[in-house]
């Protein structure tokens, strides 16, 4: 069962004049709407995801408007669809996950950028940058300065998250260049309001369609020798045309101050966090005035000489609140000023931090910097005091903590299939030895952690059999790759499987084949099985002729494919000590079964509910721990890991360890019992059925439970 967004779709049918409340992300899809956008298409990850997936549901209604929405199977060939704008006067947006969507889609976007667009084109990507990011630590910044892709990081607040997104499109027109508009994690899940206004059905769409293709252009193509006039076009042509539209239509937005010596430049995406920083420090009010001057960049590249000029003219230093490094409009500021011949003093990375994500914190430190250097007499004690009082209150925190929190890294959801299979990997290790293991990105990337701890390396998404190309020849074992069905379709078909056959490797992949591609929000694979609805909508009554990563493979060659149900422990560590120990020698393929049990849950929950409401008989699966025959050593916590498996203080007063304990939280998955029973553990768990609404049936087996037991018991 899919989670349902028909709240989020009925808000994007809201007309002019109406109220939208709702989420930064969702604000963007509503204005894309507003824009008269002729398609959409993305590759889902946070903070992004939100976009596509409402918009996949509310298909129906956008077919009423003509756009055409695709979920992709990757971010290049999201980035591809932007081609319809080279030639055709259409508006298209595409998202997805930076900086690793960004990686993926760079080629594209190069080939893109080359030529140039008639029609808007946009690409919203989620700036996973800093302490809560997934991803490595990179800025969308650079793609922009290689490409001459013009960028935007639009304030957070709806109101001017919609406008920028409006205005993307026809500064995209304006100039004949994609736009690349970033939001980070706060800004995707601010929460407010703004005035909506209609949708825009596009003059060109599938309800009313081009008669005639677009005629022949070479200079439209990126390739040589079109290229090398490309090259001038952008900056001599369609830079310039950008920067006159960013200034007229008053892109970025300049707020004044009493104390107007000193000002400050702040990437749009900061301005919240640093007019908290300011508020701290006594130098804004409640209302959001500041009393220093800003220039609030919603638009970071390209910049405005005249406008940075403009700003700084007249003032005695400035500071470039500037997240990440390299300090890219540090430097682009200090080129214009020095052009302009301008005495201004530049701070920026010598009052922040050079890396890392910028809170109210640490802006504040950098802010109380360079107020003292350049405006010693006003009073910024409110700000030392600030600080000070965290001091304190952190000091306290570790007193009575004992020391610092402890870390508390991500793990796998209550009963999720991908667990077992880890275990699994674990007791054949005990048995072959260390062995070398490609890891993904994905849910299983979560097995890097304790008590798992696999892993020698991640370099990207579906790259695990790729990464393990060269280990291969020189490792006495065969080294595994890990890589799930979101994975393999991605890019593992082709850049690991595919490669590997082409030079006859001798490797090891395990596909975990959950059936979602479940890290982002569960969305659909090629693999998803059809549900039964499904089927009958589509008039499908076989799964033979389905599309499964099982028929790929063997159509692409694969000769060594077994498939095991993952929650089988025993099972899957022989499967895995027979590939390891295989005489033959090529691919050899193990897929590992198991529905995603967060979408497993999704579906038995409201089926649960509505057996209860109807007073029908339910059943719930449990496991619990004897605790008079647990032995305390505990083996079945490091082999698992699941959350619900626990220790608790042993009711037996002569007996100083915790046993194990299984809490409430248990889904029933036996994963706990299957890995007592594959690494010969004590036998203490016990399975557990809780009946609700018993049948006659249940209540007789019961009492005659009951009194037989009562007899075997002793007085």
């Amino acid at each position: 069962m899919e989670r349902s967004f028909h709240q989020e779709i009925q808000a994007l049918k809201l007309g002019a004049g109406e109220t939208f409340h709702g989420e930064g992300i969702l604000a963007v899809t509503k204005a894309l709407l507003q824009s008269g956008v002729t398609y959409v298409g993305g590759y889902q990850g946070s903070p992004i995801s939100h976009l596509l997936d409402v918009m996949v549901q509310a298909r129906d209604y956008l077919d009423e408007l003509g756009v055409h929405v695709e979920a992709c199977t990757n971010e290049s060939s999201a980035a591809a669809m932007l081609a319809a704008s080279i030639m055709y006067p259409v508006r298209g947006a595409v998202t997805w996950k930076s900086v690793v969507g960004t990686n993926v889609a760079s080629d594209a976007l190069s080939n893109l950028a080359s030529p140039g667009v008639m029609g808007g084109a946009l690409i919203v990507v989620g700036e996973d940058y800093g302490e809560g990011a997934s991803v490595i630590q990179e800025r969308t910044h650079a793609f922009a300065l290689k490409s001459a892709l013009w960028l935007m990081d639009p304030r957070p607040n709806l109101p001017s998250i919609v406008r920028m997104t409006q205005k993307a499109f026809e500064l995209s027109e304006a100039s004949n260049t994609p736009v690349m508009m970033e939001l980070r994690i706060r800004t995707c899940h601010v929460q407010g309001s703004f005035t909506a206004s209609d949708n825009i059905a596009p003059a060109i769409s599938g309800r009313h369609r081009q008669q005639q293709a677009a005629g022949f252009s070479y200079d439209r193509l990126s390739h040589p020798p079109a290229t090398f006039r490309h090259e001038k076009l952008k900056y001599e042509v369609r830079m310039p045309a950008a920067r006159r539209f960013i200034e007229e239509e008053g892109l970025n937005e300049q707020f004044d101050g009493e104390h107007g010596t000193v000002g400050l430049i702040v990437q749009g995406g900061l301005y919240n966090t640093t007019l908290r920083a300011l508020q701290q420090a006594g130098l804004a009010d409640s209302a959001g005035h500041s009393r220093i001057p800003l220039l609030v960049l919603n638009v970071v590249y390209p910049l405005v000489p005249g406008q940075i000029a403009g700003f700084c003219a007249g003032k005695q230093a400035v500071l470039v609140v500037e997240e990440g490094q390299p300090e890219f409009i540090e430097q682009d500021v200090a080129t214009l000023l020095r052009r302009a011949d301008l005495p201004t003093r530049l701070h920026g990375k010598d009052l922040l931090p050079m890396g890392g994500e910028y809170t109210a914190e640490l802006i504040l430190k950098g802010v109380l910097g360079f107020v003292a250097e350049h405006l010693p007499t006003v009073d910024t004690a409110p700000g030392h005091g600030y600080g000070s009082a965290l001091a304190a209150v952190r000091q306290q925190a570790a007193v009575a903590l004992g020391g610092g929190v402890p870390a508390r890294p991500p793990n796998f959801c209550t009963g999720c299939p991908e667990r077992p299979v880890f275990a699994a990997l674990k007791l054949v290790e005990r048995e072959v030895g260390k062995l070398h293991i490609s890891t993904d990105i994905g849910c299983h990337s979560f097995a890097t952690f304790e008590p798992f701890s696999f892993g020698n390396s991640i370099l990207g998404y579906g790259m695990s059999m790729a990464s393990s190309a060269a280990v291969k020849n020189f490792s006495a074992r065969r080294p595994i790759a890990i890589m799930g069905d979101g994975g393999f379709w991605h890019n593992g078909l082709l850049s690991g499987v595919s490669s590997t056959l082409l030079n006859q490797g001798d490797g090891i992949l395990v596909i975990m084949k959950n059936g979602y591609t479940s890290a982002t929000g569960t969305q659909e694979t090629m693999s998803t099985p059809l549900s039964e609805a499904k089927r009958v909508a589509e008039g499908s009554s076989a799964t033979a002729d389905e599309v499964t990563i099982e028929n790929t493979l063997k159509g692409m060659g694969v000769k060594w494919l077994k498939t095991v149900h993952n929650y089988r422990v025993g099972q899957v560590r022989d499967l895995l000590k027979e590939a390891v120990n295989s005489p033959f020698k090529g691919l050899k393929v193990v897929i590992a079964e198991g529905e995603c049990q967060l979408e497993r849950q999704r579906r038995l929950k409201p089926i649960r509910a509505r057996r209860l409401k109807e007073g029908l008989r339910t059943v719930r699966t449990r496991y619990g721990v004897d605790e008079d025959t647990c032995t305390g050593d505990h083996s079945c916590i490091r082999l698992s890991g699941c959350p619900t498996l626990t220790v608790k203080p042993s009711s037996d007063p002569l007996r100083r360890e915790p046993v194990a304990h299984v809490t409430n939280g248990c889904v029933g998955c036996g994963l706990c019992g299957e890995v007592a029973d594959a690494a010969v553990l004590c036998p203490s768990f016990h399975k557990i059925e809780i009946v609700t609404h018993p049948s006659f049936w249940d209540r007789l087996t019961d009492r005659f439970n009951r009194f037989f037991i009562g007899l075997l018991q002793p007085a």
